[in-house]
């Protein structure tokens, strides 16, 4: 072969070459490629895209995943790394050092941001780089569980929940008109809890390395989150047409100086009310479960099984209770929300009671049982709170009515986990106190709810 023909073989070699690497890339790259075309096919549909509800749908999963990292973070150095008596008091002092300047900060959080509607985007990125520079300041303190922990997690919390506030604000500014309110709210929630699953795992790899690497992940997301922040669409800052909403309305027109009283969620029929009333109880029922559990898996693990895999079960369990509660919102967003609601006390009510009976005899089944019903419930009943506060509630001041309602949703988780650390680590009587709260949900909600059904829901506010 001359000097020409071991030229062109060796072209002809290194082009197959190229090209063998080139199919090899693409083989790598299909999978991943394939999974983003997928979840952006399911981001846009239904005009999702085109309405700017796809980039929220992204950012709330991005912030989801950051608030799990954080979460698993803290988790590590407040319950993980000390003996059973010694996390007790770690996390009643993280209760009462976050928590309870929380109570009084969360009723304050909605009408600051309801004052600043053409600022949305501004505060949600807020929102995200707050809890990215906090992240950051916890890492620091994470591996010795300082006191210095507890404000930079109360600073976390509170940002997390202003976020929450303008997320709930945004939603219906970027409805699509093919698709109703309770099921976009499905779909962001849905992305919220796929990506708490992929982050939970990667917090998990991450505290192999150090203590301290769950809070640089989350940093990295958040930053991420403040950037996606700009991207959602400028209407997002128009307060065109809305107005503020209370719980409690001003009843005393002498009190207003003759003046018609404020809108308030009162003013909207018993349904509302009920529905948050019974809302308030699930999710009392969801806080309490989380910390009960939580302790009472550390100290007796279910079956043989470690405390580790114990408490892993159940939080698999709760969360795909949790997701199929929130896909069959979305297939029955067309049906009563009352119904629904008190359906919902009522799977909770026979399912914490059957709990309490038959917890000595076969625990595990039990617990995830318990767990996942709780999780169903508690998503399926607060999309269909959802539902009646978009039919019910007049659009002058349903976006403030998401705010003012997520605000006694989570006192209700706080109410519920403080009950759940100062119980005694017994199956039974755990399970009992769980079918109380759901008992008292049953006697304040279901009686208002099916009336409110059988006329056909409540009311429309009238807003004078």
């Amino acid at each position: 072969m001359g000097q020409y023909g071991r030229v062109a073989a060796a072209r002809y070699a290194g082009t197959r070459v190229r090209r063998a690497g080139r199919a090899a890339g693409r083989a790598l790259r299909s999978p991943f490629t394939g999974a983003a075309r997928g979840l952006r096919r399911a981001t846009h549909a239904h005009g999702a895209g085109e309405s700017g509800l796809s980039k929220l749908i992204e950012l709330h999963a991005v912030n989801a995943a950051g608030d799990m990292m954080i979460t698993v973070a803290l988790a590590s150095t407040v319950f993980f790394s000390v003996p059973t008596d010694q996390a007790r008091g770690r996390v009643a002092l993280y209760l009462a050092v976050t928590m309870a300047p929380f109570a009084l900060l969360a009723p304050v959080v909605g009408p600051l941001l309801d004052r600043v509607p053409h600022g949305r985007r501004a505060a949600m990125a807020g929102a995200m780089l707050a809890r990215a520079l906090l992240a950051l300041t916890m890492s620091g303190a994470v591996a010795t569980g300082g006191l210095e922990l507890y404000p930079a997690a109360l600073g976390v919390l509170v940002a997390s929940k202003a976020y929450g506030v303008v997320r709930s604000a945004v939603v219906p500014r970027l409805l699509p008109p093919r698709i109703s309110l309770v099921k976009a709210n499905s779909r962001v929630t849905l992305a919220g809890l796929l990506a708490t699953g992929v982050a939970a795992p990667a917090g998990a790899g991450l505290h192999l390395i150090g203590p301290e690497w769950p809070l640089y992940g989350a940093f990295v997301v958040f930053v991420a989150g403040t950037v996606l922040s700009f991207s959602l669409p400028h209407k997002v800052d128009s307060a065109k047409g809305e107005g503020r909403a209370r719980l409690a309305s001003h009843e005393a027109v002498a009190v207003s100086g003759g003046r018609p009283p404020k809108p308030g969620l009162r003013t909207v029929g018993p349904s509302v009310l009920h529905g948050l009333q019974a809302n308030a109880c699930l999710r009392a029922l969801s806080g309490f479960l989380t910390f009960f559990l939580a302790f009472l898996l550390r100290e007796h693990p279910l079956g043989g099984l470690g405390p580790a895999t114990s408490l892993g079960l159940v939080v698999v369990a709760a969360g795909t209770g949790n997701a199929l509660g929130t896909a069959v919102g979305a297939w029955l967003k067309a049906r009563g929300p009352e119904a629904i609601i008190a359906g919902m006390l009522g799977l909770a009510l026979s399912a914490t009671v059957l709990a309490a009976v038959l917890y000595s005899v076969i625990a595990i089944v039990v617990v995830t049982a318990v767990a996942a019903s709780a999780g169903f419930c508690q998503a399926l009943a607060k999309l269909s709170l959802d539902a009646m506060i978009q039919r019910d509630v007049p659009e002058a001041v349903r976006t403030s009515a998401f705010a003012r309602s997520e605000t006694a949703l989570q006192m209700a988780w706080v109410v519920g986990g403080a009950i759940g650390i100062s119980l005694p680590l017994i199956g039974v009587v755990g399970m009992s106190v769980a079918a109380g709260l759901v008992a008292t949900g049953v006697a304040l909600a279901v009686r208002g709810l099916l009336g409110a059904a059988r006329h056909g829901g409540a009311s429309r506010a009238r807003v004078a």
